[in-house]
């Protein structure tokens, strides 16, 4: 399972709005501007957010976004739960009562397909998006180090 599109843009969202956590509200324009997302996509997927309890909004001429909670309580798992949906590496694996695998009960795959989907939901499940502002703020340091002048 790739995470879509959509799910990109969102978890870009958010996680622009954790790196400016405590500063008040953020308008659209310029998230989709610091993370490279279509506005007009991105008010959609800011919309969907809302509804899910990750942002909240703020009316008016100086309105926008912000989190709803704190960005060490908002894991990457649940966000790409969220917009995309059960985490899984194949989609048969995926519950899907659409779907009639005529291995279903024999598949010799499925243990792999459940240890795959474990590490998956290990990894997304331990990332928060104060993990990710951590992360940015390190490799912009580094990047920094690495810019001198002679």
């Amino acid at each position: 399972m790739a995470v879509t599109q959509k799910c990109q843009y969102a978890l870009r969202a958010l996680f622009e709005l954790a790196c400016r956590e405590g500063e008040g509200v953020v308008p659209a324009g310029e998230i989709a501007e610091r993370q490279a997302i279509p506005k007009r996509f991105l008010e959609v997927i800011l919309h969907q957010l809302r509804q899910g309890g990750f942002v909240d909004s703020q009316r008016g001429k100086v309105g926008g976004f912000y989190l709803a909670r704190p960005a060490a309580e908002v894991t990457v798992g649940e966000v790409i739960r969220f917009m995309d949906g059960p985490i899984s590496p194949v989609d048969c694996h995926r519950a899907r009562p659409e779907h009639d695998c005529p291995l279903r009960g024999s598949c010799v795959f499925r243990g792999l397909w459940d240890e795959a989907r474990e590490a998956l939901e290990r990894v997304y499940d331990t990332r928060s998006l104060r993990d990710l502002v951590a992360v940015d703020q390190q490799m912009r340091k580094q990047a920094e180090g690495t810019n001198y002048m002679i």
